[in-house]
């Protein structure tokens, strides 16, 4: 009985452990389709077509946009301007009451945004320069031109001129943007688009930096180091100076001080201290020779 109730378990653990196996892969199959989908198509995902290539149509039936030839195409990341023109035009057959270009940017760079606070776009208006809103949307930034709206008469165009500034602040990792317009009117119909790409440097800002230690260097002037070289000198020959004189006054101190003391010393020592010793070691002397006499006198007797 424990034998067949262990391999009813045994079986039961093999069962779970394929089923979680065959959940793992589905899983794991899930997830990357839809990563795959949400990398390769975020324009589809979000509906839309304009972000990828240009597209005309022969009879269009609203005014379409196009970008004017680039002066520059790429954008520097340091906050200065970059210009970018375009025009549309009423091709339509039929005036039209109301028109106004969209302009809006986005990321070329995979897994980099766009950063609204990284970005603004101005507009020439009426002889100066416009600041226009932005609006986020789910694959780049919208500029808002509402206020450039107007009349368009059939066959013919209207110029506008655009100009974008990236901080410094923005993404080490952006290199580049796309661009795309179009033109919008009361019917709201999209037929035709414009897109470009331009890329993005990240020139250095802060060329300030190199240019303070030029001013530290300033304070440091070298011209005090010549009364510094010249102060040097002038030691050393007064310290020469002193070395002279000692030698030529020895002749005359030294000798009458020197051998005065040395004489004087050894005549008091000698004079006091050598009687002394003369009388103690005689007297000694003649005790020792006294003893060994009286000792070997004494020895026969015994």
């Amino acid at each position: 009985m424990r034998t067949s109730a262990i391999t009813r378990f045994a079986k039961n653990d093999r069962a779970r452990s394929a089923r979680r196996g065959l959940a793992a892969l589905a899983t794991t199959v899930v997830l990357a389709g839809g990563v795959q989908v949400l990398g390769a198509g975020s324009a589809w995902a979000c509906g839309d077509a304009r972000y990828g290539t240009p597209h005309k149509v022969e009879k269009p039936t609203v005014p379409s946009a196009d970008f004017r030839t680039f002066d520059s195409n790429s954008v520097a990341a340091d906050g200065s301007w970059t210009e970018f023109g375009l025009s549309i035009a009423n091709f339509t057959g039929a005036d039209v009451a109301r028109t106004a270009p969209n302009f809006a940017l986005a990321s070329a760079t995979q897994g980099v945004p766009l950063r609204t606070k990284d970005l603004r776009v101005q507009v020439m208006q009426h002889g100066a320069w416009k600041s226009l809103d932005l609006d986020v949307d789910c694959i780049g930034i919208d500029v808002d031109t509402d206020s450039l709206a107007q009349p368009l008469s059939n066959g013919r165009a209207a110029n506008f001129m655009f100009r974008v500034s990236l901080s410094p602040d923005a993404p080490k990792g952006l290199t580049s943007l796309n661009l795309v317009t179009d033109a919008r009117n009361d019917k709201a119909t999209l037929e035709s688009w414009d897109f470009r790409t331009v890329k993005v440097t990240h020139p250095r800002t802060a060329p300030a930096a190199p240019a303070k230690p030029e001013a530290t260097k300033k304070p440091a002037k070298p011209a005090p180091a010549e009364p510094a070289a010249d102060r040097t000198p002038a030691p050393a020959a007064k310290a020469a100076e002193p070395a002279k004189a000692p030698a030529a006054t020895p002749t005359a101190a030294p000798a009458t001080t020197a051998p005065a003391g040395t004489p004087e010393l050894a005549h008091t020592g000698a004079a006091e201290n050598n009687t002394f010793l003369a009388v103690s070691s005689a007297v000694l002397l003649a005790l020792g020779a006294g003893v060994l006499i009286a000792v070997r006198r004494l020895r026969p007797q015994r």
